[in-house]
């Protein structure tokens, strides 16, 4: 139970993006604000995953990222309450940026049918998909969880001398 005071940061994921989404839905729609030569923001709509990865299922495949977001949460909430220790506070971490990032862009699905992206970087005539607060928190979650995985066996190493 002790990790669960880590879901403040959960909710302040879910808060900060659906603002951000708001303020793109409201204000990028007339225009693109130019940040950088090889960024800006610009509204773009994302019926699917990552990159628009099962896009054009024809609304399918909302209600399966729905039912994902949920479970995914639901599991990570059980393992911070079960399985894990109380030195644990990296993974709680990880876990709470992924889970305000996963029901972040469920929110989105359910209101919207579409995901809301509006973070864009581009070079010359390459550019990388739209993405979004939920995605960044949903990024830096499983990179510290990898990071947490990668650690642990220098940080036991002595346990198992």
């Amino acid at each position: 139970m002790k990790h669960l005071k880590w879901l403040w940061l959960s909710l302040l994921v879910i808060i900060l993006d659906q603002a951000s989404k708001y303020w793109a839905e409201h204000v990028l729609q007339y225009e693109i604000i130019e940040i950088l030569p090889i960024f800006d923001f610009s509204l773009a709509h994302n019926p699917g995953a990552a990159f628009g990865f099962l896009g054009g299922l024809g609304g399918v495949q909302h209600v399966f990222f729905i039912s994902l977001a949920v479970l995914v949460s639901i599991v990570l909430v059980f393992m911070m309450v079960k399985k894990m220790k109380s030195h644990e506070r990296h993974l709680a971490v990880a876990f709470s940026l992924i889970i305000g990032g996963a029901i972040g862009n469920a929110i989105d699905r359910v209101v919207y049918q579409y995901v809301v992206d509006f973070i864009h970087f581009f070079y010359r005539g390459w550019h990388y998909p739209h993405f979004n607060i939920a995605d960044i928190a949903i990024f830096i979650g499983a990179a510290l969880m990898i990071s947490e995985a990668f650690d642990k066996p220098f940080l036991n190493s002595s346990e198992s001398e």
